[in-house]
């Protein structure tokens, strides 16, 4: 029988500790070492690649760039990282031509299409990728990009204004599927709630949550920048949490991703796209105003001063790689588990494991 999230009033946070310690426990050793902790300069850093950043010794060799095929959401503002490499010819400096694939469809068919070659890597919500990674795509996930940009906002005249008050209600969502849903779902089950049964998640066209809201027919939203952003400009909403809230200040959001085959056959180009890809972040951290400048230029919702809040509210400065990044994703693995998105039999250290690629040592 498939184990149910958390009762109201129980006490998932003790249970879900237990379980994550002893998953820990199983990781092989070396894997909680210190050297994988994220890169984070900060935002009057001068940029210094290091060894982690620095273009290799073949990517500065003369010749033609190397092509490389990024699919990626051109309305998601927390992929800024990518159109600023490419437009300060941080991708060419790193050796490498990219092209831009704009992916509206599903995340499964997104990834489908990096494993099967109609794309080399990718960018997206760790909380939209990692289940259907679960099913054994050959995609690997190489860096933590940022934090941040999932929102959940509440009616004022609803009385929703924190997380408790939440039980009962209705929560408007873009699919069931959700990164919102996913992450707020946690959030609920730590504060005892049931994500199943003590809130309903309805699901409308994702331009038209607010007016769900607006109309009564649910009393919070759940979802990502730049329209939650721009939403909680109505004084009628106020944030309730986002997923920098307590215990996740520290924990990514989007994660960078190649195809398996590219890592295995040309682990060169996989290094000089993360790298890349790495430093178009310091610089989204380091200039949000050039980068909402340039994500504007790319479609991008919302004013350049927005644009340039947004990012500011975000953490482009953590972009977690190596054993950081995989304690991350066991932890995510272990609290999916809780609200019945993973499999409860997943060894999620294993799937830590398989999942990650370091290509930058």
């Amino acid at each position: 029988m498939r184990e149910m999230a958390p009762r109201p009033g129980s006490n998932p946070s003790r249970r879900f500790l237990l379980r994550a310690g002893a998953a820990a426990a199983a990781l092989p050793f070396g894997f909680a070492a210190s050297s994988g902790r994220a890169w984070a300069p900060g935002p009057g850093t001068p940029f210094d690649p290091g060894p982690l950043c620095r273009p290799a010794a073949a990517e500065n060799a003369p010749g033609p760039l190397k092509p490389i095929k990024l699919a990626w959401n051109a309305t998601a503002i927390c992929t800024a990282a990518a159109p600023l490499a490419k437009e300060r010819g941080i991708f060419a400096q790193h050796g490498l031509d990219v092209e831009f694939v704009n992916f509206g469809g599903s995340t499964e068919a997104l990834l489908e299409a990096i494993a099967t070659g109609k794309a080399d890597a990718g960018i997206g919500m760790a909380l939209r990728w990692l289940k259907p990674l679960e099913q054994g795509f050959d995609v690997k996930i190489t860096a933590g990009l940022h934090g941040g940009c999932l929102r959940l906002l509440g009616a004022k005249s609803a009385g929703v204004t924190d997380v408790a008050s939440l039980k009962g209600k209705t929560i408007a969502i873009s699919d069931q599927a959700s990164p919102a849903k996913n992450f707020f779902g946690l959030l609920l089950a730590k504060a005892g709630i049931n994500p199943e049964t003590g809130v309903v998640w309805r699901q409308y066209p994702v331009d038209l949550l607010n007016l769900a809201v607006e109309k009564g027919e649910a009393q919070a939203l759940a979802d990502s920048d730049p329209r939650t952003w721009i939403w909680l400009k109505d004084p009628r909403f106020t944030e309730v949490a986002t997923n920098l809230s307590g215990e996740f200040a520290d924990r990514t959001c989007c994660v960078v991703a190649v195809r398996g085959s590219l890592i295995r056959n040309d682990r060169a180009a996989a290094a000089a796209f993360t790298r890349a890809i790495l430093e178009g972040g310091h610089r989204v951290h380091a200039d949000p105003e050039d980068a909402a400048r340039i994500f504007s230029s790319y479609g991008g919702k919302g004013s350049e001063a927005d644009l340039a809040a947004m990012l500011r509210s975000q953490h482009h400065g953590a972009q977690p790689v190596g054993t950081d990044l995989k304690r991350q994703l066991l932890l995510y693995g272990e609290e999916l588990k809780q609200v019945n998105v993973f499999r409860r039999t997943t060894d999620t250290a294993k799937f830590a494991e398989r999942v990650y690629a370091d290509v930058l040592s």
